[in-house]
């Protein structure tokens, strides 16, 4: 009996796909997009806009979709609710043309097999397009759907960040730059503009750094020059403050705690004198292959350990550490506009959780330290409950930490680190502060 070839989905089905994933599983959106690869390449990139732009806008979308509802559908079809979310987005922000976002997404429900929702749909888009300015106006009266954010996030952000709030809240609604890193080992940063140049990729110098260039546009990484070669790597400019924060002198012993995906772990070795030793140990095993291949890509060396910080007797040698960067867990708040689906997966209750996670890897690796030894903690983190508070109440409590005071030209001073907020500087959200041991 011969089988029949299924049919390819669509760039809009794999998007429902991708979605649901999100909402109804809980994945993250950027395992879920896996879903997405068996797409030809202009489907893809269409698939992920209409993806991460519905997820972005999810807040404001499903405000709107709800008030053209009688009552929300059943989560058994939360895949119909989808459609709905996505008709709505291209009409509203791509400015997809009226008949066919209809029509297309009310095709949909035929190839889904739930034909009864295709006369619900296909009446929802056109009555929000007949009443778009009045439904978008009544949706707009509730500021959390306004912009797009959990009632819980913007409480938060406004205790902490009160007349930055707006700023910070449109700033997580923007596409966030490319941003890449040149390996100085191979090219200077203005050789490398040079090659950019030659294949006509625009970018400009980050101005904290000698190594940063924030792109024009993004492309693929294998648009970028001798990418493959070790010549360069994709990292945000606030991520790439790291490596000079720490500091690493000849000889020295570095420790990088939760070192996956490995971006930090290069930097440092890239910048640093030939001498050094680094070990870059992270608790996920399939996370710490990217390390390794990150660092293969490079042609770099460090010691690899897929190992638990939290329980440094099962694998740290007694050799104290002059400089160790802890880049710890955190609730992504800084990086909102890279990952979307933060908005619908972090919790109120994941906050105190993680704070608790960070200060067990503080007291945890603090020991490791050598005297005068730095430690750096960082975050991608906007919550003072993670940043300064906790690094407050570290100090407090250990009489031999004491704060190097930051001194730089980004971001904002806190009592103790210092905080880059959201789009600040065209950078993510990110929390650094430096320790010594006295």
């Amino acid at each position: 009996m011969n089988s029949k070839t299924p049919t390819p989905l669509s760039a809009r089905q794999t998007a429902v796909n991708v979605i649901c994933a999100v909402i109804k599983q809980g994945k993250s959106l950027t395992d879920a997009l896996s879903l997405c690869d068996q797409l030809e390449p202009r489907d893809r990139a269409f698939c992920r806009e209409l993806c991460y732009g519905t997820i972005r806008w999810h807040g404001r979308l499903n405000a709107i979709l709800n008030l053209l509802l009688k009552k929300p559908f059943k989560p058994k079809d939360t895949d119909i609710t989808v459609l709905g979310l996505i008709g709505l987005y291209q009409i509203i922000y791509l400015n997809t043309p009226d008949h066919a976002a209809v029509s297309e997404t009310v095709n949909l429900c035929r190839q889904g097999k739930k034909s009864w929702a295709k006369g619900v749909l296909n009446g929802v888009l056109r009555n929000f397009l007949r009443n778009r300015e009045s439904l978008e106006n009544t949706a707009d009266e509730n500021i959390f759907h306004q912009q797009a954010h959990p009632q819980w996030l913007v409480e938060r952000i406004k205790n902490d960040w009160s007349t930055e709030t707006d700023t910070i809240l449109k700033a997580n609604n923007q596409h966030a730059p490319m941003s890449i890193r040149v390996n100085q080992r191979i090219f200077s940063r203005d050789a490398y503009i040079e090659q950019l140049t030659q294949v006509n990729i625009s970018g400009s110098a980050n101005p904290f750094n000698a190594v940063g260039i924030t792109l024009e546009t993004p492309v693929n990484v294998d648009q970028l020059p001798d990418f493959f070669k070790g010549a360069v790597s994709v990292q945000d400019n606030a991520a790439q403050l790291a490596a000079d924060l720490l500091d690493v002198k000849s000889g020295h012993r570095v420790l990088d705690v939760c070192a996956a995906p490995g971006g930090k772990t290069a930097h440092i070795l890239e910048t640093s004198p030939d001498d050094i030793s680094l070990t870059a140990i992270d608790i996920d095993e399939a996370r710490n292959q990217r390390v390794i291949e990150n660092l293969e890509r490079l042609s770099l060396n460090a010691d690899v350990l897929t190992v638990d910080a939290l329980e440094p007797a099962e694998w740290f040698d007694d050799k104290p550490f002059q400089r160790i960067l802890l880049d710890a867990p955190c609730s992504a708040t800084g990086v909102i506009r890279r990952h979307p689906d933060i908005k619908l997966l972090r919790k109120p209750s994941d906050i105190p959780a993680l704070v608790a996670l960070q200060r067990k890897l503080l007291d945890a690796v603090w020991p490791l330290l050598d005297k005068k030894g730095v430690l750096l903690y960082a975050t991608c983190s906007i919550l003072s409950a993670e940043n300064n508070q906790q690094i407050a109440s570290f100090i407090a409590d250990h009489a031999d930490a004491k704060e190097i005071l930051i001194e730089a030209n980004w971001g904002q001073a806190c009592t103790y680190g210092r905080q880059i907020l959201p789009g600040e500087h065209n950078m993510d959200g990110f929390y650094y502060a430096c320790l010594t041991k006295i």
